[in-house]
């Protein structure tokens, strides 16, 4: 009787976080405001995040959280605000009911097929694969992958001072 509580709770919280991702997702899409639609990304991200931890992989959540959530979204964020975009913004106009039907199918046509294909042939489910303790995982990253571990740095490093830099020019010319 207790593992059926938990396994309630779990649908629970996955459909929650799915719920999460979705509305999310419809708030960064159809959001007219760029900052309000980076709220959406945030609120997505954080789903993501969410689903991380409900497989038990805490590590890539924390990860996800710090990196997406945290970095990304701010570098997002200071392009938002350093650019000098019009409210109304470029897609501003109406929106034909064909483009919103085709829109809708593209976005279903996915989840369609792959819902079709996990039920009609099921992954084997008897592969449960070992877990790989953080400090293994860091140390084959930053062993192997070094190279480009330091050059995401550098280029996210260079694209914030390109900003920094194209915003004080912008400011000197008004």
């Amino acid at each position: 009787m207790e593992n059926l509580e938990y396994e309630r709770l779990a649908w629970a919280l996955l459909y929650g976080h799915i719920a999460i991702i979705v509305i999310g997702g419809f708030i960064t899409v159809l959001s007219q405001n760029l900052v309000r639609a980076l709220v959406g990304l945030i609120m997505t991200l954080f789903g993501v995040a969410g689903l991380f931890f409900l497989m038990a992989a805490p590590f890539i959540a924390l990860m996800q959280i710090l990196i997406y959530v945290g970095a990304v979204s701010v570098l997002i964020f200071f392009a938002i605000m350093l650019t000098s975009a019009w409210p109304g913004g470029d897609e501003s106009g109406t929106i034909s009911v064909r483009k919103i039907i085709f829109a809708g199918l593209a976005a279903i046509a996915p989840a369609i097929f792959l819902g079709m294909a996990a039920i009609l042939k099921p992954p084997p489910s008897f592969l449960i694969p070992d877990e790989i303790e953080v400090g293994i995982l860091g140390r084959f990253f930053l062993e192997d992958f070094i190279l480009p571990f330091e050059l995401i740095s550098l280029l996210l490093t260079v694209a914030m001072a390109g900003a920094v830099v194209l915003a004080f020019e912008m400011r000197r010319k008004k």
